[in-house]
C-alpha cells in the first residue's frame, strides 16, 4: 500500500485558488504535465464549476494561474529535464 500511496500522492503540494480559495493537491512532473487532485469540497467551492458537471469541464483557468504562480515562487517544484 505504501508504494501505491507514493504513486498517487508522493510529492503533491497544496495550492489554493486566489479567487475562490479552494485547495487542491498539485505535482509538476514536467513543465508541460501537471497532476491535480481535487476533493469534493474543492469541486463544490470552485466558481468555474458552479452549475456544471465538473467531469465535463476541462479545468479551472483561475486555479491554473494559481499553480503557475506557485511554480514561479518555488512553492511547486518542476523536475529538471
Amino acid at each position: 500500500m505504501d508504494e501505491r500511496s507514493e504513486y498517487l500522492s508522493g510529492g503533491m503540494r497544496p495550492v489554493c485558488c486566489v479567487i475562490c480559495g479552494c485547495a487542491v493537491l498539485v505535482k509538476k512532473n514536467s513543465l508541460a504535465q501537471t497532476s491535480i487532485q481535487w476533493d469534493a469540497a474543492s469541486v463544490a467551492a470552485c466558481l468555474e464549476f458552479v452549475g456544471t458537471n465538473s467531469a465535463l469541464v476541462a479545468g479551472c483557468g483561475t486555479l491554473r494561474r494559481s499553480i503557475e504562480d506557485a511554480v514561479r515562487s518555488g512553492t511547486i517544484e518542476v523536475p529538471d529535464g
